[in-house]
């Protein structure tokens, strides 16, 4: 028996939508706005800071020649497919899962979108302590980051049984 729409965890995908919109109107400000690689000092744990990534999380595989881009990208476009094939699956009322799902969707697609269209992902996020900096991030990055722990804690609460 196929479920109907609203029964499934797709309708969840809103999240995903919202994700990927936020993501790429504080991108487009911070193209706007920022010059690359100068920080622009928001708070004494946090700055503004334009920065550019042709590779994945740190920056890993940045200087290669290019093919990395389309390899990242089609790692983003098959776990994006994944996940929605399993929110299909899922209950519209497994709202946490669904949700940690949809923010890890709509990450993958903004970060996708910046790899087709630009060529690299646009961060601007850099946090810090003292002369300790994190690599630039993004809104996408934050939502993968914030799905994935979600997922986990999913993990490790749900009863064995399950």
């Amino acid at each position: 028996m196929t479920k109907n729409f609203s029964q499934t965890g797709l309708p969840w995908l809103w999240v995903s939508i919202l994700v990927f919109a936020v993501d790429q109107v504080t991108k487009l400000v911070a193209l706007k706005t920022l010059t690359a690689y100068v920080p622009l000092s928001v708070l004494p744990f946090l700055n503004f800071m334009l920065a550019f990534n042709r590779g994945a999380a740190f920056s890993f595989l940045h200087s290669a020649s290019g093919w990395q881009v389309w390899l990242f990208g089609a790692i983003a476009l098959t776990i994006s497919l994944v996940i929605i094939i399993w929110l299909q699956r899922l209950s519209y009322k497994q709202s946490w899962l669904c949700i940690a799902l949809a923010l890890v969707v709509g990450g993958a697609l903004g970060n996708l979108w910046d790899r087709i269209y630009l060529g690299h992902v646009v961060d601007f996020i850099q946090l810090y302590y003292s002369t300790w900096y994190w690599p630039a991030f993004n809104v996408a990055d934050s939502a993968i980051c914030i799905g994935a722990v979600m997922l986990f804690l999913d993990l490790i609460r749900k009863p064995k049984s399950e």
